[in-house]
């Protein structure tokens, strides 16, 4: 059959082997992907092919980014978006606005900037509601807390856990949009007593926090907080699960393919 193709024996063994060779590879790196897929199921391709703690490089060095995304193509991989939206932000109350202070400000340090946010979940008895502080430098939920409703508790517990978990801050700046949560008495004089600034959003536009309205799609997209949970108890496990895998396993481009753990804490260090 070689002779006849007009092919040595030698070429055909050596092109049997070298196929033995990829298919030894590529179920390695499947077996890897399905690894993280179960701590973060959607997880995109290009953090997946990244993380340091993948290892393809040492399994296959010659495997690059198209080769393993026709991986995740064939195998049906590959992370569909999606988004959903309801209002969590009353923004027409009497409480004092305050301006925005971070629209052309430089972040070079963790804690110079926390961006504050309400999300909502589904449960089988109603919609749930996230409360999220993220650290804009290292990108990092700092504090978070979730309740049934959307009154100021869930809010300030959230940012008593920030300021508990970050003793040590220096010139911090709160932003926010003009959610009541954020303007009312209660929430200004702890930050007042912090000695933290006050920014908020001015023109009513997301893009105006997008950082933390970014948090609130990843969290949804790619750790399933966008499930319909079965109850309130529920709904808090598998937050908590969420934001311990967000911190310290999810690889960001804008940080180098670092987590914001890693960040976070490293510049401390």
């Amino acid at each position: 059959m070689c002779g006849y193709f007009g092919y040595s024996r030698a070429a055909y063994y050596k092109s049997l082997k070298e196929r033995e060779c990829v298919c030894f590879s590529e179920s390695l790196i499947l077996e890897m992907i399905f690894r993280e897929r179960c701590l973060q199921p959607r997880l995109g391709g290009k953090k997946l092919y990244r993380m340091p703690e993948s290892g393809i490089r040492e399994i296959a060095p010659h495997f690059g980014r198209d080769k393993f995304f026709d991986l995740l193509r064939r195998h049906h991989l590959l992370v569909d978006r999606k988004r959903q939206y309801r209002k969590t932000t009353n923004s027409c109350h009497h409480f004092h606005k305050y301006c925005n202070l971070v629209r052309d400000l430089s972040i070079d340090r963790p804690n110079r900037v926390w961006a504050a946010d309400i999300t909502y979940l589904r449960t089988d008895k109603g919609f749930v509601y996230l409360s999220l502080l993220t650290d804009m430098y290292s990108r990092k939920i700092v504090g978070w807390e979730l309740s049934e409703n959307l009154t100021i508790e869930g809010s300030l517990a959230a940012l008593k856990k920030a300021l508990r978990e970050n003793p040590v801050r220096h010139s911090l700046i709160h932003h926010s949009d003009r959610g009541v949560q954020y303007c009312s008495h209660e929430y200004v004089k702890l930050l007042k007593m912090n000695t933290i600034d006050i920014s908020m959003t001015e023109d009513s536009h997301c893009y105006e926090n997008a950082l933390a309205e970014r948090v609130n799609g990843i969290l949804k997209d790619e750790y399933l907080l966008d499930a319909t949970f079965r109850d309130f108890a529920h709904a808090k496990k598998a937050c908590r699960q969420a934001v311990e895998l967000y911190n310290k396993r999810r690889p960001h481009l804008s940080l180098m393919y670092k987590t914001p753990w890693q960040v976070h804490h490293g510049h401390a260090a």
